[in-house]
């Protein structure tokens, strides 16, 4: 789990020089009065009682979608609120364990997009929030085209690190496919659990983060350039795709799941039939033994001939012939 920090930050677009610097967070209020150029205020890990006079106060967020972005945590969706949207993402990121397996992470994104500003809030570092970040202090370009364009770039950097835990997944897949054949082990059914498990969790973030996607690159939004939409489109065609290998891997897992019980019962079958023959085997050696270790001659008359070598001979060769003889009979009958 990433280590929670505490942090608000603010970068400042100046439409006189196309430059976005970053600025305190104190000069929000300032900047939203003067109503020149265009801001992204991110606060990350921040309390609820930190962050509420900026969201209520500065920016007069509705106290429902306040409540939802600080309080409590939701599957992606976009709530129109006429004069900004308020959109919920999953960021993921799976970590491979060392012998196989993971586990698949999500950190839920809140972003309030209006017209001259974006909001994001999250509890635990983004690398993709990060990314875009430093991107538009690089290049001014990404941050004149407007928030609108701003939001598409966050919404492609996170369904950029959907790919990345395919990958990680996919890779760790193989490796446990691997293992599959050589060390069938309790343990390799534990990490095809946990690859189960990242998978339907990585689903039930899709589905719904597709959904918010199609919306944004459909619906007509007041704060969105319909120009726009075609980049949003771009990113739901990511997810549809994304969407559609995940079922795949979900395939392959289920598949893999069917080779181990299989390579298992193989195994076991393996072991029955190697004790099986060596029973099978024994059984005229201890008939030949039982038989010859009788004394009911003795109470009777007394007879050296079962005590003599000839018959000790004869006991001998029956204990090693019949095996033999039924060995090559079972193979012949492909028995073994």
């Amino acid at each position: 789990m990433a280590r929670q920090v505490t942090m608000i930050r603010l970068l400042h677009l100046d439409t006189d020089s196309g430059v976005a610097t970053p600025r305190d967070p104190s000069e929000v209020e300032a900047i939203l009065r003067a109503g020149h150029g265009a801001l992204w205020l991110d606060m990350e890990g921040e309390p609820p009682q930190a962050c509420e006079p900026l969201l209520l106060q500065t920016f007069g967020f509705h106290p429902l979608a306040v409540d939802d972005a600080l309080q409590e945590s939701h599957v992606p969706k976009i709530d129109d609120w006429e004069d900004y949207l308020y959109i919920v993402l999953h960021a993921v990121a799976f970590s491979r364990s060392e012998h196989g397996g993971g586990d698949l992470a999500t950190i839920e994104l809140d972003v309030f997009l209006g017209r001259n500003y974006i909001v994001t809030h999250h509890d635990l570092p983004i690398p993709a929030l990060d990314r875009v970040w430093t991107d538009c202090q690089r290049d001014r370009r990404h941050f004149s085209r407007g928030v609108d364009h701003l939001l598409y770039l966050i919404c492609d950097e996170v369904a950029n690190s959907f790919v990345a835990a395919v990958d990680e997944m996919d890779d760790a897949l193989d490796r446990v496919e691997v293992k599959l054949f050589n060390q069938p082990t309790p343990h390799v059914l534990e990490h095809l659990f946990d690859l189960k498990r990242s998978l339907l969790r990585l689903r039930r973030n899709i589905a719904p983060q597709r959904e918010v996607l199609n919306k944004l690159a459909r619906d007509d939004y007041a704060v969105i350039d319909s120009q726009a939409r075609v980049y949003f489109r771009d990113v739901y065609d990511h997810l549809v795709r994304l969407y559609e290998i995940n079922e795949s891997m979900r395939d392959l897992v289920a598949g893999a799941l069917d080779t181990y019980l299989s390579v298992i019962n193989n195994r076991m079958n393996d072991v029955m039939k190697t004790l099986t023959l060596i029973t099978t085997l024994f059984m005229p050696i201890s008939f030949v033994a039982g038989f010859f270790g009788m004394n009911f001659f003795q109470p009777i008359f007394e007879s050296d001939v079962w005590t003599s070598v000839p018959v000790l001979v004869l006991a001998l060769m029956l204990m090693v012939v019949v095996p033999i003889g039924m060995y090559l009979w079972m193979r012949h009958r492909r028995f073994t």
